[in-house]
């Protein structure tokens, strides 16, 4: 671990020492932020239904909102260990999480959202990530730690008529905690197993009778769960810390203005892979695994992954840090608010790698550091009306990001991936030393109005329409410049076997691919108040994922040009279909909702091949069509205050509709060429240019997913205090899932179940103390397998954490 960060664990340390019911104060009413029981398996409903959300950017009932959407509370999250949102998905069965690393990371909901496993600049998200109205343009924001959260609201469906960016798939709208003019503070120490420390502070208060103020930290270390015996070292550790500070100020009635800053910061030696296993492929046998493996006398440390050994050789880093600044001023003119959020942010990032995934010296060096500073303004206007209620508003962003890439070969790379019947493969000279300098920027720029009305036309029916014109530009760099060992250009055309050799690994290449484009969206719900407590909506909506630019290199032509009508990718369109219902039973002790959806997408935004630029190369471009549809249903009970539980469940059938040029799963790539094709890994036959994956499931996809969990409480007393003892249990399940583009035999997940379990005892002055057990039965399982280039048949993979155990202590005071 490169840093402890022990002086932030010790000052919250001492900060949870002072947390003691002697020096406790009254806290202050709950805002609407806080509404949520304390209850751990809160289902993100309290038993009356009134828990506050702002989904739709003003204060509503979860219940009266015509949109799917999950709630999680901040002492579920906290309770549960969901502390980012990688976590957050055992939760919320339709949310899918993945990552590599932090720059490889993407969220999807009910499949959409990101390509899996498709890292490019030139595209965007799919899932917005907002945080107290600010929208997080990268996807690394997912893997920190959630800092001093009220409540979280995971939004599925597009939202673009709503929101500031605009997300096909689904928004995650975090909301912090914010100051408060009553002196509060909360304080929690964890300490587990594999030396596990994670720490959380909140003070908030009054600096004047119009100046509020609070300051949040928290800090996580712990131990790699995996062992590399070439270093030495336990890698994929956990090494956070995040500070958030906020103002508060409300000179009058009806204005608020809040500044706020944060930082965040992630130091492990990170990130890691084990090997899973072999696949036969079409290439010749002698150049497949087990055959080069045994040309370079190398043979894995562990043939189980579960074993969690690797002997990877190259440096590992996954350092980064995130952070930046917001205002947003809320003013109460007229029979509205109008809101205004100015922000800056900006993310580092220092990565090394392994990416021949082995412990030769095939790829030594592999690190693509950027940096990004983006800035937003959003204003908008919102009112609440018997009659009519609407949002109306404007939204200004701009990203920048620079990014400087290096890839270098060592000794074995020339044995590794040249033909043995090719003489220089035994010359180790040829790519030792090989270098690939990449320099890549982009610059991208969009402006949007966006709003949506609510016609209450009777107490019953309400329509509710909305409208979003937006306007995109990108522009970007992309430079490649090889050199040899000797440190001489590798250029294209030149002459020779070995230079041959060389740029079939690093081919050089320069463009600048830029465009614009206009987009309109615009979507149209129904709700019906059915009776008491029982509310039914229906919605469709016409929207769409703004065009692509490739920013990792296009296909060059037969003359060596790069081919520049590859350099943009069209804009997703979609149509969606939704339908649910909203009810509450038993004097609202039991709430069930369900939603039925479907989403057509044309022109998807994915990897593919073909050879209309005379070339086979895989670039970015568009897939004609892919669908997702299913059905979604949460269920919460409580029966009485002893007991609460809740059922999460999701059936989500998402495919290729028609993607006939695909990049072949590993079991049909790697062979020659010619008109007969052999069966997939058959080796040193013929494989395809490209394949057809019509009607395949897109990847990271359960069909069936499930969330669930019971605490039931007994009133006691413990050492004189007054409070209770309490016994939960969260469990999540999801089936099998590829985790490769084009499914493969190889890289299909089996499903699994983890279960989470704790036991403790809290008190009414806002102590509390439990043990916990995550993956209590220390379930085997994957969180990715991957396919390293190469065609070589191997398999890598990234294995879930194991059993975990631990002790939280928690005040309020």
């Amino acid at each position: 671990m490169h840093s402890k960060t022990f002086g932030a664990i010790i000052a919250l340390a001492t900060a949870f020492a002072f947390a003691t019911p002697a020096t406790a104060q009254a806290a202050p009413e709950p805002s609407a932020a806080d509404t949520s029981p304390d209850s751990a398996a809160d289902s993100g409903e309290t038993g009356n239904g009134e828990l506050i959300v702002t989904a739709r950017r003003r204060d509503e009932t979860v219940q009266d909102v015509p949109i799917a959407i999950s709630v999680v509370g901040g002492e579920q999250i906290d309770n549960t260990g969901a502390f980012n949102v990688g976590r957050l998905q055992q939760l919320a069965p339709t949310l899918q999480f993945y990552s590599s690393n932090p720059r490889n990371s993407a969220a999807n909901i009910r499949g959409l959202g990101a390509p899996f496993g498709l890292t490019n600049d030139g595209i965007e998200q799919g899932v917005g990530i907002y945080v107290d109205d600010v929208y997080y343009s990268r996807a690394a924001s997912s893997t920190f730690d959630f800092l001093d959260v009220a409540q979280i609201e995971v939004l599925r469906g597009p939202q673009g008529t709503l929101y500031g960016k605009n997300t096909t798939a689904g928004a995650i709208n975090i909301t912090t905690r914010q100051p408060t003019f009553t002196f509060e503070g909360r304080a929690e120490l964890t300490i587990g197993n594999l030396g596990f420390t994670q720490a959380k502070a909140a003070i908030s208060g009054p600096l004047s009778d119009t100046l509020a103020a609070r300051l949040a930290i928290s800090s996580t270390s712990r131990h790699g769960t995996l062992f590399n015996v070439t270093s030495g070292n336990r890698i994929n550790e956990q090494d956070n810390l995040g500070l958030r500070a906020q103002l508060l100020w409300q000179p009058a009635d009806g204005l608020e203005v809040t500044l706020a800053g944060d930082f965040n910061r992630q130091d492990p030696e990170c990130c890691g892979t084990v090997y899973v296993r072999t696949g036969l492929t079409q290439r010749a046998l002698n150049r497949q695994y087990a055959a080069l493996s045994a040309a370079l006398n190398y043979q894995v440390v562990s043939t189980n992954p579960f074993d969690r050994l690797t002997d990877i050789d190259a440096d590992l880093n996954a350092g980064n840090s995130i952070g930046g600044a917001s205002l947003r001023i809320k003013w109460d003119v007229g029979p509205g608010t109008l809101t205004s959020v100015t922000a800056w942010r900006f993310w580092d990032w220092k990565p090394e790698n392994d990416r021949d995934f082995t412990g030769l010296p095939i790829v030594t060096r592999s690190q693509n550091p950027s940096q990004q500073d983006q800035y937003t303004q959003e204003i908008r206007y919102a009112q609440s009306g018997r009659a009519l209620s609407f949002v109306v508003g404007a939204f200004a962003y701009h990203q920048r990001i620079d990014t400087q890439g290096l890839e270098q070969h060592g000794p074995a790379s020339s044995r590794w991936n040249i033909n043995p019947s090719n003489p220089l493969a035994f010359d180790p000279t040829v790519l030792d030393g090989l270098t690939a300098f990449n320099t890549q920027a982009l610059s991208n720029t969009s402006l949007a109005l966006f709003g949506q009305a609510s016609w209450h036309v009777t107490d019953a029916l309400t329509i509710q329409p909305g409208l979003r014109v937006n306007h995109d530009r990108k522009s970007g760099v992309y430079d490649r410049q090889v050199f040899d060992g000797q440190g001489q250009p590798v250029l294209l055309g030149a002459t020779g076997a070995r230079r041959a050799a060389q740029l079939a690994i690093f081919s050089p290449q320069s463009y600048r691919p830029s465009g614009s484009d206009w987009n309109l969206s615009y979507d149209l719900t129904l709700s019906y108040e059915l009776g008491s407590d029982l509310f039914a909506y229906a919605t469709y909506a016409k929207t769409f994922k703004s065009f692509g630019i490739n920013q990792n290199g296009v296909p060059n032509d037969a003359s060596g040009v790069p081919a520049l009508a590859a350099q943009t990718i069209l804009p997703e369109s979609l149509n969606h279909y939704e339908a649910g219902i909203k009810t509450q039973f038993w004097d609202r002790r039991g709430t069930f909702n369900l939603s039925i959806f479907r989403t057509d997408i044309s022109n998807y935004q994915a990897q593919v091949i073909n050879g209309q630029f005379g070339t086979v190369r895989g670039y970015l471009a568009n897939a004609d069509a892919v669908r997702t549809q299913g059905f979604e249903a949460d269920f919460a009970l409580r029966p009485s205050d002893r007991v609460n539980l809740y059922l999460r469940g999701a059936y989500t059938d998402a495919t290729y509709r028609r993607f006939i040029d695909a990049p072949c799963p590993p079991e049909l790539s790697g062979g020659g060429s010619g008109a007969v094709i052999g069966a997939p890994g058959t080796p040193g036959t013929n494989s395809p240019a490209f394949c057809d994956i019509s009607g395949q499931r897109l990847p990271g996809v359960s069909k069936y997913s499930l969330s669930y969990g019971v605490e039931i409480n007994q009133p006691a007393e413990l050492f004189g205090k007054s409070g209770e003892f309490y016994a939960g249990l969260d469990g999540s399940y999801r089936s099998d899932w590829s985790s490769n583009p084009s499914p493969s035999a190889y890289s299909w997940i089996n499903g699994y179940a983890l279960t989470n379990m704790r036991l403790g005892f809290r008190t009414d002055e806002g102590l509390d103390l439990f043990g916990w057990v995550r993956n209590a039965f220390d379930v085997n399982h994957y969180e990715a397998l991957n396919v390293p280039g190469g065609n070589t048949g191997l398999i890598t993979g990234q294995v879930g954490d194991p059993r975990t155990w631990g002790l939280t202590a928690k005040a309020q005071f």
